[in-house]
């Protein structure tokens, strides 16, 4: 069964089971069960000496592992303490003041995930605890929530140049080529992250529901927003906190975080700035940020006396409690991917990259598109799609070779590819941890995301088509299949908007 398509089996099966039963935690573990049974040829002994040995403790035993694992808990404690101390209900209510529509609530949330583009797993969580009051007030279902968050963390971070992402891709180039550049050229034609943030805002804007969220957003306008709220996660206090009990500790994250990651890249031993980040380790970076946001954060409510140094700590146990479910699922998700490693996943995608790229070289940047959509939703990891498919497309096009640009092309249809099947797919750690940032049901938020994001795949599809065909006839220019793909994504909006029945509020 090593690197044939039986290796991607586990997966598929997990992803099958927690669309149809609706239960996560389950449906991963039966995924990791068939892989290791897989592996170890049905011997019952080594099926569970796989499944925990060198899988479940090695990837608990990963350093880069552990280290989001702990940014997640930092985060959540300082979440716990802003809710308690009543920070996000003052927040909530000052929003209510200033932003009066539904449209302004989403468009907010969009802004400020584009603005928070270090890091997925930090704009996830970021977003969604400041959001949420304002998104509630205005009858917004948090599966609603859940997307705009999702869809402006990876979209966003993968063509943010001075982000984890980009220092992730960067380490993927061929030696003696500056990854860096290599990325900032790829961003034209990462149409899957372009046409996103597009529809993302016609939706927004033209009062656009369809499938499942439309169903989800009606129940919110018509009172029941409680049907798509975990309420076993954080509970928001009316407390004497004001604006600047979220805002203070958020500001604070956030600039602990970028100077927690550019330390890591050696930015005070020298270092640039730019090159910092491509060198970071975000793992480490977050942790070190996030502690120093949550030591911050408690001095200043102590101050303040808006909170006793007991009742601080009180939440840091609530704040832990609150990200298990987060945890768990991550942990699974990790072990599962785990077990697709070790029957050769990889090298059956290498091979029918190899194969395909002999006689339709054309249409390569499309079959590329594809094929990292099926392995990063199979998967649930885009870094790992791109440490597997980016080498492969670099040695078909190399980038000192006749067509540089088809390379060029092929690495953005490797990229937005990833970070398609990421979105789509229930395993993934980004789709996890919108759930987590929006306190919304998991399943809720892969159901409803789901339409979506494959109307963006079917546009950007459609996009690599042409702009391989551009390539094969000698035309180079980026912005000819851009303009197509925007003008597809804007009237498929326009086309969707005399579809839908949802009778939104202004």
């Amino acid at each position: 069964m090593y690197g044939t398509l039986w290796s991607l089996l586990p997966p598929l099966v997990a992803i099958v089971l927690a669309l149809i039963t609706k239960e996560v935690y389950s449906s991963l573990f039966v995924g990791i069960i068939v892989g290791a049974l897989f592996y170890a040829n049905f011997n019952p002994v080594g099926t569970l000496t796989h499944i925990f040995n060198d899988g479940l403790i090695a990837q608990l035993s990963d350093s880069y592992n552990v280290g989001i694992l702990i940014f997640l808990v930092f985060l959540g404690i300082i979440v716990s303490l802003m809710n308690k101390a009543g920070g996000s209900a003052a927040f909530g209510e000052w929003a209510s003041k200033h932003v009066k529509s539904r449209v302004g609530a989403q468009l907010a949330t969009i802004l400020l995930g584009c603005l928070i583009f270090i890091d997925d797993y930090f704009n996830c969580l970021t977003v969604g605890s400041v959001m949420r009051p304002v998104t509630d007030r205005q009858k917004i279902s948090r599966a609603k929530l859940a997307y705009l968050i999702d869809a402006t963390a990876a979209p966003v971070c993968i063509i943010a140049p001075i982000s984890s992402w980009a220092a992730a891709v960067s380490g993927f180039a061929p030696e003696g080529t500056n990854g860096l550049m290599l990325f900032i050229k790829a961003i034209p034609y990462n149409y899957y992250a372009l046409f996103t943030l597009i529809m993302m805002i016609c939706l927004v804007i033209f009062k656009i529901e369809y499938g499942p969220m439309s169903k989800f957003e009606q129940e919110a306008l018509e009172g029941g927003l409680e049907k798509s709220v975990d309420n076993k996660m954080f509970k928001m206090n009316e407390g004497k906190g004001k604006v600047i009990d979220l805002v203070l500790p958020i500001v604070s994250l956030i600039i602990s975080c970028v100077i927690g990651m550019i330390y890591t890249g050696g930015f005070f031993d020298g270092t640039s700035f730019v090159d910092s980040f491509a060198n970071s380790d975000a793992s480490v970076g977050l942790v070190l940020g996030s502690f120093v946001a949550l030591a911050i954060t408690i001095i200043f409510y102590i101050i303040r006396r808006v909170m006793s140094l007991k009742e601080c700590m009180e939440c840091v146990p609530d704040g832990f409690k609150a990200m298990v479910p987060a945890i768990i699922i991550l942990s699974l998700a990790w072990t599962l991917k785990s077990m697709t490693e070790s029957l050769g996943a990889a090298e059956f995608v290498a091979g029918i990259v190899s194969m395909s790229a002999g006689f339709l070289l054309t249409f390569l940047p499309a079959i590329v598109f594809i094929i990292a959509c099926f392995l990063a939703f199979a998967t649930g990891t885009s870094w790992g799609t791109f440490g597997i498919l980016i080498p492969i497309t670099l040695n078909v096009f190399p980038l000192d070779g006749n067509n540089p640009t088809m390379a060029i092309i092929c690495v953005s249809a490797c990229m937005a590819g990833a970070v398609c099947g990421d979105h789509c797919s229930p395993i993934s750690d980004t789709t996890i941890m919108s759930s987590a940032g929006a306190q919304c049901h998991h399943i809720d938020h892969v159901n409803s995301q789901l339409p979506y994001a494959m109307t963006v795949a079917a546009i950007s599809f459609v996009t690599y088509m042409i702009a391989g065909i551009l390539q094969m006839v000698g035309v180079t220019a980026a912005v000819i299949p851009l303009v197509i793909g925007i003008a597809l994504t804007i009237g498929v909006m326009f086309f969707l908007r005399g579809k839908t029945s949802l009778k939104v509020g202004k």
